[in-house]
């Protein structure tokens, strides 16, 4: 946490774990001595909801063959999907790519050539429960999808734990610079001005889930720490 005191237009700083940044220049109009604080906040909420990345992707000797086969099984999958109740504004399709299988010679005397087809069709899941997590995932992989690239939780309430951290950094910075104020022998004065560094928002992620569609698949949320960072200055009323 970085503690800044002016007086008479020098600024002693008074350092702490966090590290300092440096270059950093806060305009102001106000004159006479100032107190410039860093506060930290933190808020913890719980992931209510998943993203899914599933895919399904399809081999054959030409890119009919592989799109056609791909379009067969991604359509059960879709099916199923809406079947146990997700609705078409939960499913997208982020990704369609049809790519030719090469081969190459081991001493590399002759050109390579194509053997075949790759297609992979992917499909983003939106759900509104975790319980769905893991029922998804698993008749998505009966159904003939053979990738699930990543799963993301996020909060709906992410919002309101981003204002309380907010809150938080605020008080932070307060109690922080009524202390420094009293050490250098005054009060504080008016609130000069006050702005947030805030940390973005990341969803918890767990990548390259891989499981047996026989199986039901251990799912669990965790927990999301939201940080916030506010700069405030004050004025310093009879330092000395």
């Amino acid at each position: 946490m970085r503690k800044s005191l002016m007086l008479g237009g020098v600024i002693f700083s008074f350092l702490a774990a966090a590290p300092v940044v440096r270059g950093q220049a806060i305009p102001s109009t106000a004159t006479g001595p100032q107190i410039v604080v860093t506060g930290t906040g933190e808020a913890t909420v719980t992931p209510d909801r998943a993203t899914i990345f599933l895919g399904v992707q399809t081999r054959a000797a030409t890119a009919a063959g592989a799109g056609a086969e791909n379009a067969r099984r991604l359509k059960l999958v879709l099916d199923t999907l809406r079947a146990i109740g997700l609705s078409s504004e939960q499913l997208t399709t982020v990704n369609y790519n049809v790519s030719p299988e090469m081969q190459y010679s081991p001493n590399g005397q002759t050109p390579p050539k194509v053997v075949g087809y790759i297609v992979t069709n992917g499909v983003r899941a939106e759900l509104r429960r975790l319980d769905d997590v893991a029922r998804v995932i698993d008749a998505a992989l009966a159904k003939g999808a053979n990738e699930v690239s990543s799963l993301q939780f996020y909060s709906s309430k992410a919002d309101s734990a981003r204002r309380a951290a907010l809150a938080s950094a605020v008080a932070d910075a307060r109690a922080d610079a009524e202390a420094l104020a009293r050490a250098a022998g005054g009060s504080l004065g008016p609130l000069i001005e006050l702005t947030s560094v805030e940390s973005p928002i990341r969803p918890v992620a767990v990548d390259a889930i891989r499981a047996m569609a026989a199986q039901k698949t251990p799912i669990e949320g965790g927990a999301q720490t939201i940080t916030a960072t506010v700069t405030a200055r004050w004025t310093l009323l009879g330092g000395k």
